[in-house]
């Protein structure tokens, strides 16, 4: 089970069993056909929406909660802890990433659009940044929207983006000046029945396969100016300014599927038996699940304290970076030796631990991968 924690009270207390029944009605009896078809079914939109699981701390005028960012942690935790790492992902990253950008930086009209829908479900938002080619180097980005009159002409193409398949509203970085400076792009919401829009195939990957997450490309897509996100050059600014609760949530979600693997790993030791007692019972299985149980403690006491700093508006980018990279990257130790300690059976995709293992891998690539996180940690030393 996920640990009891101060930065928690009894409301939350609450709602971790709202998500738990939730997720054994909604997800648990669909997982494994989303899982081969590659993608979840749009129906898990209708149905989280329902709940009041999505974008909790949108306001009330819009449809929302009102809720602080506790409440997008509780559901993170929760999704990500039920080990179905694809449906918990896709509500991430509309939740707790895209609503982010919306909720600081769009004009009223724009959050009357936009905001209702994606709190029921009925939008499903995205977020387009990388590219083919550029990877982690957002100055090299190509997509190019051109200014014709009141609207913006858009060419390009967006890959790995999550969401894709599904989404009906994209926040994308857009190029809308010559030059790598920093303030010559913008970013600018695409609604994806737009002429031009294009949506690329659903790409296979290692692990998470039922996430969403696709190749979108665009010709001469007409986008009225009134779709800029913020001021006009100013996307470098925004985000930066929103990526640190991006990675603020990939640690989250990292440290509550380790403890997944953990716990898994726990109780097969003890029920597994070889040479006629229990795997658990050899010193060296107790040293590594106390090393694993001790790495998972540092890492719940770090992100508490980053959440609580989010909370108070003093998360910086080189904290953000900093759980984001340990704990990531912990993750992958801890569900590296949970497999070994499964032995052979840990290596059977019947296995859930197999699963977990797989879907470990892109916490230390996509937000800023651990290399870049570095390059941003070293920079405040």
């Amino acid at each position: 089970m996920l640990p009891n924690r101060a930065v928690y009270d009894d409301d939350h207390a609450q709602l971790r069993d709202s998500l738990r029944r939730f997720v054994s009605a909604e997800v648990a009896p669909h997982f494994d056909a989303w899982e081969k078809a590659g993608i979840v079914d749009r129906s898990y939109w209708d149905a989280i929406g329902r709940t009041g699981f999505l974008c909790p701390s949108t306001p009330e005028d819009y449809g929302g909660l009102g809720a602080d960012f506790r409440m997008h942690t509780v559901v993170a935790e929760e999704l990500a802890y039920s080990g179905f790492m694809g449906p918990a992902a896709d509500a991430s990253v509309h939740s707790d990433v895209c609503l982010g950008y919306l909720l600081a930086h769009a004009t009223p009209e724009q959050k009357e659009r936009w905001l209702p829908g994606m709190v029921d479900g009925s939008i499903v938002c995205a977020i387009a940044m990388s590219e083919p080619g550029t990877g982690s180097d957002l100055q090299g980005i190509r997509t190019r929207a051109v200014r014709d009159g009141d609207d913006w002409i858009i060419n390009g193409a967006k890959t790995f983006i999550s969401n894709g398949q599904h989404a009906d509203i994209v926040i994308t970085v857009c190029r809308t000046q010559e030059g790598r400076g920093s303030g010559n792009m913008s970013l600018i919401v695409i609604e994806t029945d737009t002429a031009g829009y294009s949506r690329g195939r659903n790409l296979d990957k290692l692990g998470q396969t039922s996430a969403d997450t696709s190749e979108l490309s665009f010709t001469d897509v007409r986008v009225p100016v009134a779709n800029t996100l913020g001021a006009e050059g100013a996307a470098m600014s925004i985000l930066m300014s929103e990526l640190p609760q991006e990675r603020l949530i990939i640690a989250v979600t990292s440290l509550a599927a380790a403890q997944k693997a953990y716990d898994l790993t726990v109780e097969y030791t003890r029920e597994r038996h070889t040479f006629g007692q229990p795997v658990a019972s050899y010193q060296n299985t107790r040293y590594k699940l106390a090393e694993l149980k001790t790495d998972l403690t540092v890492g719940w006491a770090f992100v508490d304290q980053c959440i609580v700093r989010h909370l108070n508006k003093e998360l910086s980018t080189y904290e953000a970076s900093m759980a984001k990279y340990w704990v990531t990257e912990m993750q992958g130790r801890v569900v590296d030796a949970c497999v070994q300690l499964h032995g052979g059976y840990g290596f059977m995709r019947e296995y859930e631990i197999c699963r977990l293992y797989a879907d470990a891998r892109v916490q230390r690539i996509y937000g800023g991968t651990s290399e870049i996180m570095k390059e941003l940690i070293s920079r405040n030393l």
